[in-house]
């Protein structure tokens, strides 16, 4: 017959370990409750540089034209505005409302050689284009070679 002798302690780090995994379960779950009611959204964006202008393009689907607003201030471009989608739902056994809404903002520094009086900005399915056309000066060869006489 094998004797064992009891330890306390075996059953308290028992206790804390299955009490430590519960606390994370929680935490966890609280974790992913507060990001899905999140009022604020990041859309993605991309960037490019072409000859003649700079492109920057913002990924808004369900945002309205009118709920965005871009402006320069000290040499910086800041997209911002707000999404509000609502979807319902009206069915004979049921009636569904699913609503988000969220606010944005997202800035980019300007480069010296831009032309800020030219920048527009287009809208077509969901997609956010502005386009930063350059300065004339930067448009010239960035590479210039000295002859030696």
């Amino acid at each position: 017959m094998l004797v064992t002798r009891y330890n306390p302690n075996n059953q308290m780090r028992e206790f804390r370990r299955s009490f430590d995994l519960l606390n994370s379960m929680f935490s966890n779950f609280q974790d992913e409750k507060a990001s899905s009611l999140s009022d604020d959204f990041s859309p993605t964006i991309n960037t490019r540089e072409g000859e003649f202008a700079y492109h920057i393009e913002v990924d808004l689907p369900g945002v309205k034209k009118d709920d965005i607003n871009i402006q320069i201030e000290d040499g910086v471009l800041v997209v911002s505005g707000e999404r509000k989608v609502k979807k319902e739902i009206k069915e004979e056994n049921y009636y569904k409302i699913e609503s988000n809404f969220g606010s944005f903002s997202r800035s980019f520094s300007l480069p010296e050689e831009v032309d800020v009086e030219s920048i527009h900005a287009e809208s077509e399915d969901g997609v956010l284009e502005v386009v930063v056309p350059k300065l004339e000066s930067a448009k010239v060869d960035k590479v210039k070679k000295i002859e030696i006489n």
